[in-house]
């Protein structure tokens, strides 16, 4: 039977957004004098977690001023939707209209909402978990078990779209089946996946759906 609904994990997947969020953290984390962090010691260790774990897992501390401060540089650079391209929002569409759509993410909703806005996807991607909304977040089941919730269907109905270790974890141990877009990591990271995809479009969205 197909999925009944479907979840997007946010930056990296439903936004091609990872290289920025890179460039943000790298950026800022050289300013502050902080441990200096690399492109690939990002991609290695700390994509797809919370805020609060990255800086956790970097400068072993909480640095919720600096949370802020890269939340604020992410939004001036991505307020005008283009992250989410056409193939994606066809997918998306293509979706809502077979049954309800959410976002799951380690991201906080102030970031999220401009830019599915941005990318005129409001209407159909009202439901958000974000990170503002769970105590535990990726790789625990949290926030996948709270979207089944949100969207009424069961766990096992669900159709999960993400782009990292700690995302394809989160999603399959709340009892999702995961399709795994492998432009962040790579596809040998993403084999606990149950399919591996390039992108998120509407050819590949209709086959996954059919």
């Amino acid at each position: 039977m197909p999925p009944r609904a479907v979840a997007f994990d946010f930056n990296g997947t439903l936004s091609d957004d990872e290289p920025i969020l890179c460039a943000i953290f790298v950026e800022l984390f050289a300013e502050r004098g902080l441990p200096p962090l690399t492109e690939a010691a990002y991609y290695e260790q700390l994509a797809g977690h919370t805020e609060e774990e990255i800086f956790r897992r970097w400068t072993g501390r909480d640095e919720p001023e600096l949370i802020a401060e890269r939340i604020a540089r992410y939004r001036a650079r991505v307020s005008d939707g283009a992250t989410i391209d056409v193939e994606a929002r066809a997918a998306v569409r293509y979706a809502a209209e077979r049954g309800p759509v959410a976002i799951v993410s380690s991201a906080a909703r102030e970031e999220i909402v401009p830019v599915v806005a941005a990318a005129g996807l409001a209407d159909v991607l009202g439901t958000i978990v974000s990170a503002d909304d769970v105590t535990n977040g990726k790789p625990d089941p949290e926030p996948y078990a709270l979207a089944a919730r949100l969207l009424d269907v069961a766990p096992g109905d669900v159709l999960a779209f993400e782009d990292s270790e700690a995302g394809v974890a989160s999603a399959k141990a709340a009892g999702m089946r995961v399709a795994a877009i492998t432009r962040t990591v790579g596809a040998a990271r993403l084999s606990a996946a149950d399919e591996l995809i390039e992108r998120l479009d509407l050819a590949t969205m209709q086959r996954l759906l059919a």
